[in-house]
């Protein structure tokens, strides 16, 4: 009884409160690690990271946030794989959001301060053109961190508020990146 009381305590955790994630790859470097041998992977050890499940239902997401979520189905065709993703929240429902030539990023014709992007990991595609996005009411818009190997909302569009699980508020792993957000 005391057995399966546990693991149903820890079943309920995992489903309504907080789970953990894995990075598996290089979009968000250098933020949340990914482990080498991978493309761009700057670590050893990939970061693991816990993500509120249950603080979306208090209160609505705020730009510059790491979120986990399930991505839509056009996150499949564009980037080859798809299920659930951890990128950091750029455009609210309603905004314009905006990538200049240089890589900055622009919401609603305001330059988004952004001081977790290193000049090297800005999309390094966007030379001698614009991309402009209006993000859906009832929608997110999406980036990695490391914007020339993000496979992202500039891709494969905005994220309806359902497919979000909630926002990363600490890395567990490895014991040298441990930390709260």
């Amino acid at each position: 009884m005391t057995i399966g009381a546990a693991v149903a305590l820890v079943f309920a955790i995992k489903t309504w409160v907080v789970n953990p994630y894995k990075i598996p790859s290089a979009s968000m470097e250098p933020t949340l690690h990914c482990a080498r041998p991978g493309v761009g992977c700057e670590s050893r050890f990939s970061d693991r990271v816990l993500a509120n499940r249950f603080i979306y239902r208090f209160r609505d997401p705020h730009r510059g946030e790491i979120v986990v979520f399930n991505t839509p189905p056009a996150a499949k065709e564009e980037c080859g794989e798809g299920g659930v993703f951890v990128k950091r929240l750029i455009g609210l429902p309603g905004e314009l959001v905006r990538e200049d030539e240089k890589g900055f990023i622009w919401i609603d014709h305001k330059k988004l301060d952004e001081p977790y992007i290193q000049q090297k990991r800005r999309d390094r595609d966007t030379a001698n053109r614009e991309e402009t996005w209006r993000v859906p009411f009832g929608q997110y818009f999406f980036m990695g961190d490391n914007r020339g190997d993000s496979c992202d909302s500039r891709r494969w569009g905005s994220v309806p508020r359902k497919n979000l699980i909630g926002p990363v508020f600490a890395t567990y792993w490895p014991p040298n990146r441990i930390s709260l957000r």
